[in-house]
């Protein structure tokens, strides 16, 4: 798969929050490449009340006011979640949810092993492994300790362009998001098609 370059990302947060849905993330696992597709994205800005970079340059959020194209990662609701930094400082996409991406089913089993449905015996459906910023990291095993503030490895972890465009966007107001720190934004985007598989349907 080709994978898209560091200029891809050095654009508007919005223009690539939108350009991102389609594109392929691949993270290889042992010896196994986990593939999903982008479905949900959303923007930030430095201005942005809703995002990190407003609150100031610290050493946790450094990789935002790092060159376009370097992975910035936190902890969200327990979990890792998984950005990537734009053109300007402070600026940033989060990928909010995925869906697997190809029929291998080792690819798929591996993916619910090391995503379980905790409490549970049962095994998470394919189209729900990475419904969600965190679930999208536990699957892929997309790591803060070992990605934050890193550029992307052709070898390890690296976002695909298979050629592949939404015909309908979703735009909407981005989740999780407190009053007023910009809520009403419309900073998420949403592949149609997949809807169905997002963090949560829009209204």
């Amino acid at each position: 798969m080709k994978s898209v370059s560091k200029q891809f990302f050095n654009d508007d947060p919005c223009r690539v929050a939108k350009l991102l849905l389609g594109k392929i993330i691949r993270v290889k696992y042992n010896n196994c490449w986990l593939s999903a597709q982008i479905i949900e994205t959303e923007a930030y800005y430095l201005d942005d009340k809703a995002s990190h970079a407003s609150l100031g340059y610290t050493e946790k959020r450094k990789a935002l006011f790092m060159p376009a194209g370097t992975i910035y990662m936190y902890y969200a609701r327990g979990g890792d979640s998984f950005n990537v930094s734009c053109q300007g400082e402070g600026n940033a996409v989060l990928i909010k949810s995925a869906i697997p991406y190809g029929n291998d089913p080792k690819m798929i089993q591996t993916m619910q092993w090391i995503n379980p449905i905790k409490g549970s015996n049962k095994i998470r459906d394919p189209e729900k492994l990475c419904s969600g910023q965190t679930l999208l990291c536990r699957s892929l095993n997309i790591k803060v300790k070992e990605w934050d503030q890193k550029q992307f490895d052709r070898k390890k972890f690296y976002i695909a362009d298979v050629g592949y465009s939404p015909k309908k966007i979703i735009q909407t107001t981005r989740l999780g998001i407190p009053t007023g720190r910009d809520e009403d934004r419309l900073y998420r985007f949403i592949d149609a098609k997949y809807m169905s598989y997002c963090s949560k349907k829009p209204k």
